[in-house]
């Protein structure tokens, strides 16, 4: 899997031929299981298919080209209670969704605010206290990338990755963290900073401790960043971040569990908030 996040990419045009029946098979099959949408925080998600042909649904609703996606044949459709660790445990799920279709050569592009909310809700059944804080469009890549897709990988800075004296620290906030320094956390916390981030913005902020055994996830939050959309999209960017480095961990076979306990320590700026913390056992 490790290898899987350091090759995934966003898709946004997608080949024209269909999604193969056994991949469909193997989507909606690891969909219907409840417990791969349950988080580190014990809160359930849910994930919904939803199938396009010529970009209309199969009940007859048009769902548009998206943030300019081309040729998506289905969409899956996030659902999950709109707080803060609910969003933590969805988005690290969905994380994991969409690795597992990166393993099966299928493309996503994360989208949590550049669609029609209303077109998806009169397609699937929301429940009671839900709401849709993502969506993925799906399909094969298109094997010859698109002019634009390498443009809007441009403008997001994509392949623009901020360093890790920007991203991490050692102890507190006052020292970046060196790889050197990182030790067998190294892969781990590399994986965060390789994963997907809303806009590229890339709020996870972490904090390894003095002896090596606790990792502290902090966001910083970008201001009014997604306020009309109701709710805080970079939450989704620190469950991401939590996915990416319990999964590097486990290939690694270093056992850890997620806890949460803030630690005393004077925070760089007022936008920086604590989420979550990591220890070795």
């Amino acid at each position: 899997m490790i290898d899987t996040m350091q090759k995934r990419q966003s898709i946004r045009t997608y080949d024209t031929k269909n999604i193969s029946e056994s991949d469909f098979t193997k989507i909606k099959e690891y969909i219907k299981k409840d417990e791969n949408f349950k988080g580190p925080f014990g809160y359930q998600g849910r994930v919904e298919l939803v199938q396009v042909t010529n970009y209309v649904t199969d009940k007859g609703i048009k769902l548009g080209t998206y943030g300019f996606i081309k040729n998506q044949k289905g969409y899956l459709v996030g659902l999950a209670e709109n707080h803060k660790d609910s969003l933590l445990d969805f988005a690290y799920c969905f994380q994991k969704l969409v690795l597992y279709l990166t393993d099966l050569e299928i493309g996503t592009c994360w989208m949590g605010g550049t669609f029609n909310r209303n077109s998806f809700e009169q397609e699937i059944s929301i429940q009671k206290g839900e709401f849709i804080p993502c969506i993925t469009p799906i399909g094969y890549p298109n094997e010859k990338q698109r002019v634009f897709d390498k443009v809007a990988r441009m403008v997001v800075k994509a392949d623009n990755k901020k360093a890790w004296d920007k991203l991490f620290y050692d102890t507190d906030f006052t020292a970046p963290l060196t790889k050197e320094k990182a030790g067998e956390l190294e892969i781990p916390i590399e994986m965060v900073r390789l994963g997907p981030s809303a806009s590229n913005k890339q709020p996870w902020r972490l904090v390894l401790s003095e002896d090596r055994k606790v990792v502290h996830f902090y966001i910083e939050h970008t201001p009014n960043y997604s306020s009309k959309l109701g709710y805080d999209m970079q939450l989704l960017d620190i469950g991401i971040a939590m996915c990416q480095f319990d999964i590097a961990c486990q290939e690694l076979r270093m056992d850890g569990e997620w806890f949460k306990e803030e630690p005393v320590m004077l925070l760089p700026n007022e936008n920086v908030e604590y989420m979550v913390s990591w220890k070795t056992r």
